[in-house]
């Protein structure tokens, strides 16, 4: 599954050490079990019946804490649990930013934003913390980076985001810029909306710029995985600037020698 979905990842996780591949595997499982019922083609036709599968997902896993599971990612991550004592209740604030998923999304204030990610992004950093071997004192660094991942993925993302009816950009934001919601419609990026996808750039970057702590805190076998994922976000928010910030008239993922290069080169930048 996580090769499949998410091939880049999966091949950072490949340099992690083999003993704790299996959690990493199995906490990506999880969440796209999660992402699979909200938006995969088996979801439920409506709102209410696939925040009803969420909840359903969430109990099995803190039962499965204890008897255990028939579904393999939910009994994968259980054990996960307790071989590396992950803070799995950090995963209920994360099934709670899916259940806004399940109907239309539109973040009022950047404050909505925040506390959506805190959810969706920061609780998965806090998982992982502690399973890359970071002591508890880094927790909210590998939050914060968290966050710094899935903002990017919001940025590069609006357009796809728009057409399943979400937009994560703040309407705050909206107003302060000018930006109307008609014109991401269209796929016209104003220059408001550029100004807008340029100072959430910049806030990512910032986030990201805590990496390097994060880096620090782990044992050297965890470090080239992880120096690997930064550096492939990094070089999509490159590629956004690259843009001038018009995110509506094409996405901006990497090519698949794109982020293999980005991969290699950071290898090569640690040595």
């Amino acid at each position: 599954m996580h090769r499949r979905h998410d091939p880049t990842f999966f091949f950072a996780t490949l340099r992690l050490p083999a003993d704790m591949r299996p959690a990493v595997h199995a906490l990506y499982a999880f969440v796209r079990q999660a992402d699979e019922l909200v938006d995969g083609p088996g979801r439920a036709p409506d709102p209410a019946s696939r925040r009803q599968a969420l909840d359903g997902l969430e109990t099995e896993l803190f039962e499965a804490v204890g008897p255990g599971s028939s579904n393999p990612a939910v009994a994968a991550l259980a054990d996960a649990a307790v071989r590396h004592d992950l803070p799995l209740a950090e995963l209920r604030a994360y099934m709670d930013s899916m259940r806004v998923d399940c109907g239309p999304v539109r973040m009022a204030t950047r404050d909505d934003l925040d506390l959506y990610m805190d959810g969706s992004a920061a609780a998965v950093g806090r998982v992982m913390a502690p399973l890359l071997g970071a002591p508890p004192a880094a927790s909210e660094i590998f939050a914060r980076l968290g966050v710094a991942f899935q903002l990017t993925n919001f940025i590069r993302d609006v357009r796809e985001d728009w057409a399943l009816d979400r937009m994560y950009l703040a309407r705050e934001d909206f107003a302060r810029w000018g930006v109307r919601e008609e014109e991401i419609l269209r796929g016209e990026a104003t220059a408001g909306f550029r100004a807008l996808v340029a100072e959430e750039v910049d806030r990512a970057r910032e986030l990201f710029a805590g990496g390097a702590a994060a880096v620090a805190a782990v044992g050297p076998r965890v470090r080239p995985g992880m120096r690997m994922a930064l550096a492939v976000y990094l070089r999509v928010l490159d590629r956004v600037e690259r843009l001038n910030y018009d995110v509506l008239a094409r996405r901006a993922a990497l090519s698949p020698w794109e982020a293999g290069r980005t991969m290699l080169g950071s290898l090569r930048a640690a040595t």
